[in-house]
This record gives structure tokens, C-alpha cells and sequence, in this order.
């Protein structure tokens, strides 16, 4: 049997977390190393390693990830202004393994990004 990650425990809340959003597909956090003034996660309970895991059957859960994270980001005041990062993998800079997008917003952010 294989353990939970980080965000398995978070969601099921043996791990504290500022829940922000939750419904029967997906959570909204606070990142606890925000990188920006606003910096949420919007996490899938369905364990998925990666964004290149999902299949056909994950499409409209991951455009119900995409209304969450608008819908987090206007609360936060930044509806207007904000960006959406999924990291795909360990050289992509993802550290937990499992599928969450990272709302960022509330200072300038550069582009190119890396």
C-alpha cells in the first residue's frame, strides 16, 4: 500500500491547511511558502501524479480546476490579475506529487518566468 502524499493528508485534514475553497471535485489552499502576495493551491482530491497522467475521463476535472482557481483568485481580491502554474514533473520544479495548480498574483510577475 502506498502512502499518502502531502496533499492526500491536507485534504483529508491530518495535515492543518487555510482551506479557502472545497467541493466534492477539488480544495483551495494557502500556499505555506507563498512566492507572491496571493499564492494559492487548487488541488484535486483524485490522486494524480502528474498533468501528463491525466487521461480523456480527467477533462472536465481539470476545467473544473481552472473555474476554481478564477474563482479563488476574484475572492482574493486578484480576479483581474493573476497567474496559473502547474509543475509537470521533478525537472518542471514539482515537489509533491500530486496534480495542483499555484494561483499567484499581487506583484508584478516577469515573463519569461523560469
Amino acid at each position: 500500500m502506498s502512502s499518502k502524499t502531502l496533499f492526500e493528508k491536507i485534504i483529508d485534514r491530518e495535515i492543518p491547511a487555510k482551506f479557502l475553497h472545497e467541493d466534492e471535485l477539488c480544495v483551495a489552499i494557502s500556499d505555506v511558502n507563498p512566492q507572491a502576495p496571493m499564492h494559492l493551491l487548487v488541488i484535486p482530491r483524485k490522486p494524480m501524479p502528474r498533468l501528463c497522467d491525466a487521461t480523456p475521463e480527467d477533462q472536465a476535472l481539470l476545467g473544473h480546476l481552472m473555474l476554481v482557481a478564477n474563482k479563488v483568485a476574484a475572492d482574493a481580491g486578484y480576479g483581474d490579475a493573476f497567474r496559473l502554474v502547474v509543475n509537470n514533473g521533478a525537472a518542471s520544479g514539482q515537489s509533491v506529487f500530486h496534480l495542483h495548480l499555484h494561483v499567484l498574483g499581487g506583484r508584478p510577475l516577469k515573463w519569461p518566468p523560469g
